[in-house]
């Protein structure tokens, strides 16, 4: 592929993915939003009565400080969850967007006889499985304020181990299915691939530790439950949404790189002729 087509379908990736972002931040606050005020509400109602008790406990309580509830916070709660959560969806989308394009352009004609819609649904489906998904199922995502604060350096890098883990070896089985088509036939060839990387993923979640002080025992299921579910539905939204607007932008680039194609040998030939 051109590297002229390549940049053009890299940026038409950023743009369904800003599109994509606007309809996931669109989701993730009606749906998300509200289990996070709850989540933060929680902490405040639980830190409300060991700070009453500091400071009416005799001895030293006048000299006790503030409590955290009390100390101005450097970005509000309506522009977190407005303008900070706008941004921070926006720019998650524009850069896995490009991302995804350049897999995307490398897939192309390599994974199969798909067309540039197919193709590039398939590639939103590998990013969301492989970025996302799998991470999830092992390291699932926790309201704010929820987990050990002394943890969250490991969890982070748990985290992202697993991301890079599942990547590789989503890349691994799409290597090895390609390999094997010739033998096995491309559907036979999938479904080997497609065995082989759950194996390795499932050994993957049995070795590696798990978040066990990632979600305090006293905080309601439920809300868990609907916070990771609204978690994990934004993320949806924004693959679905990209695999379905990138697919149109980069048919579109593709049906004219090949009609210019068609074009120019029937130009030389008229020129020929003429001359």
């Amino acid at each position: 592929m051109h590297a002229a087509t390549v940049r053009k379908l890299l940026v038409r990736g950023m743009i369904a993915g800003l599109l994509a972002g606007l309809m996931a931040f669109a989701v993730a606050y009606v749906i998300g939003e509200p289990s996070v005020r709850s989540s933060i509400a929680l902490e405040e109602a639980e830190a409300a009565p060991a700070a009453g008790h500091g400071q009416h406990g005799g001895g030293d309580a006048a000299a006790a400080p503030a409590p955290a509830e009390e100390e101005e916070e450097l970005v509000s709660r309506p522009v977190q969850s407005t303008f900070g959560l706008a941004t921070g969806t926006l720019v998650y989308g524009v850069a896995l967007g490009g991302i995804a394009s350049l897999a995307f352009s490398f897939a192309l004609n390599r994974i199969g006889r798909f067309s540039p819609r197919a193709t590039a649904a398939l590639t939103a489906a590998g990013v969301f499985t492989t970025v996302y998904l799998v991470p999830f199922l092992k390291y699932p995502a926790t309201p704010p304020a929820v987990g050990n604060p002394d943890t969250i350096g490991k969890r982070t890098t748990l985290f992202f181990l697993m991301i890079l883990l599942s990547v590789l070896l989503g890349l691994g089985a799409v290597i090895a299915g390609r390999r094997l088509a010739p033998r096995l036939g491309n559907w036979n060839a999938t479904v080997a691939a497609g065995l082989g990387f759950a194996a390795a993923v499932t050994l993957a979640f049995v070795f590696l530790p798990p978040n066990g002080d990632a979600v305090r025992e006293s905080f309601p299921a439920a809300l868990l439950w609907e916070f990771r579910m609204a978690s994990l539905t934004v993320q949806a939204v924004l693959w679905v949404a990209f695999g379905l607007i990138f697919g149109a932008l980069a048919a579109r680039i593709l049906e004219a790189r090949a009609a210019e194609a068609d074009v120019s040998p029937a130009a030389e030939a008229v020129a020929a002729s003429a001359a």
